[in-house]
């Protein structure tokens, strides 16, 4: 890491919580650039909680969801 990413990465530690979370939501912000591509993941988000609703589609357990990852990968 550079000097001058140590010292700002410092800077930023140093602030209040709320500022380093507004300053994070940014950064987030900054990295997706990609608007055509952030319009089609909310698409199919807002797609798939309207299969969870209206019953088209169930939820699972984020806990079977990780057993079957872990027995799958043999994590």
């Amino acid at each position: 890491m550079s000097v001058q990413l140590e010292m700002l990465q410092a800077q930023i530690l140093g602030l209040p919580v709320h500022e380093r979370a507004r300053l994070l939501d940014r950064l987030i912000e900054s990295l997706d650039a990609d608007q055509a591509l952030e319009e089609a993941w909310d698409a199919v988000a807002t797609q798939r909680e309207q299969e969870l609703d209206s019953g088209q589609a169930s939820s699972v357990p984020l806990e079977d969801v990780i057993t079957r990852l872990e027995s799958r990968f043999g994590v």
